[in-house]
């Protein structure tokens, strides 16, 4: 499969960035934020929801991508740890909340109850694949 190059302008794109970097994990030490260039990066390994190959022993992917916001005026985080950048993210979720249209928040929500809010202008959203995929040990699993 081609690597996955997707744009969010909306909140609609937006939810399909989200489910397409469901499981992605990362460092603490790979999210940065430029107050001078209002972009907000986060270096990930990204679980390859839209790739599955074999059909009675399934293997799954994982792929380096960056998750790029842009037009972000402030970073809010709660339970994470600046201070300790080997410490693992699970991210499981994205979300915008509107406040003055076209402004508002995009929330990013981590397993274990950490959560960063990037106060934007706008939705300004990419995700970009970088190299080859690698197979998973596992597929992650969500407990109802």
């Amino acid at each position: 499969m081609d690597q996955l190059k997707l744009v969010a302008l909306d909140e609609q794109d937006l939810k399909i960035v989200s489910a397409h970097v469901q499981d992605a994990v990362m460092k603490v030490g790979d999210l940065d934020f430029s107050a001078a260039s209002k972009r907000f990066i986060m270096s990930v390994n990204r679980f390859a929801w839209e790739t599955r190959e074999g059909f009675f022993r399934p293997r799954y992917q994982r792929r380096k991508s960056v998750l790029d916001f842009n037009r972000v005026l402030g970073v809010r985080a709660t339970g994470i740890d600046r201070e300790k950048p080997e410490d693992v993210l699970s991210l499981l979720a994205i979300q915008f909340h509107e406040r003055d249209a076209p402004a508002g928040a995009i929330e990013l929500i981590f397993a274990g109850g950490g959560a960063i809010a990037l106060q934007v202008e706008c939705i300004e959203a990419r995700l970009a694949d970088l190299g080859a995929a690698w197979e998973a040990s596992s597929r992650p699993i969500h407990k109802a």
